[in-house]
């Protein structure tokens, strides 16, 4: 790939000549935490088990590409979220959980484009399954919590897709919807931030890092570093 080029302040692309179409593109896919939302939805959790601070360490070693298990790594700080209440959950939903800047006019411009939307996550089925149906996407794939009498116990439940919806999960699944709408993956436009969404992002035809970890932008075809995610309509024209 060609070194990375300024196209404009906060803005890089490689490996392409802007502008391209976004009408020559099917399907758009994006990380959750951190990409699409403000937060990470395991650290605030575990601001209420008060192991946020621990929590938010695995969490970062393993953005950065550090941690290279993804899924040991997610084990083990949900294994520090044992007893928080499913009102807890409900409280970093509603009041701590924000859209990223240009999120919502992305996301137009897309539908309006005739792009399909993926929301695949390494997070949580209680944040992805809410933003599927207040946002009308199209798909969401991600990881579920056990609960039992209204609290967590610590552990995740076995999904019939299969395991962990760690980076090799996300590829899996963005190569999986691009079957099923009849596409193929470079007609496909991912969107990420850390290290486990890599595999997905060297799987399709445009891949976008969102103020992402060195390691992710390095390698990203477009850099968004300043501003909000619909920069992105700027190198990729409705």
């Amino acid at each position: 790939m060609s070194s990375p080029i300024e196209f404009a302040p906060g803005l890089t692309v490689q490996g392409f000549t802007p502008p391209l179409r976004l009408r020559d593109f099917k399907l758009i896919a994006f990380d959750m935490d951190s990409t699409l939302i403000n937060i990470e939805c395991v650290d605030e959790i575990a601001d209420a088990a008060g192991r946020k601070a621990e929590v938010a360490a695995i969490t970062e070693a393993a953005m950065r590409g550090e941690i290279t298990d993804y899924k040991d790594s997610l084990r083990r700080r949900v294994a520090l979220l044992k007893g928080v209440s499913v009102e807890h959950l409900e409280q970093v939903y509603r009041h701590r959980l924000q859209l990223n800047p240009g999120a919502a006019e992305l996301m137009l411009a897309c539908k309006a484009a005739g792009l399909k939307v993926l929301l695949v996550s390494g997070g949580f089925t209680f944040f992805t399954n809410r933003l599927r149906d207040r946002l009308a996407l199209d798909f969401a794939r991600s990881n579920q919590l056990e609960i039992v009498d209204g609290l967590l116990t610590g552990r995740m439940i076995d999904q019939n897709w299969g395991d962990i919806c760690d980076g090799a999960q996300k590829r899996a699944t963005v190569l999986q919807t691009c079957d099923l709408l009849g596409i193929s993956p470079q007609q496909a436009i991912a969107m990420g931030d850390g290290a486990n969404d890599l595999e997905m992002m060297g799987a399709v035809g445009l891949s976008v890092a969102y103020r992402a970890k060195p390691k992710v932008r390095a390698q990203a075809q477009v850099a968004i570093d300043m501003g909000g995610l619909d920069r992105l309509l700027e190198v990729v024209q409705p």
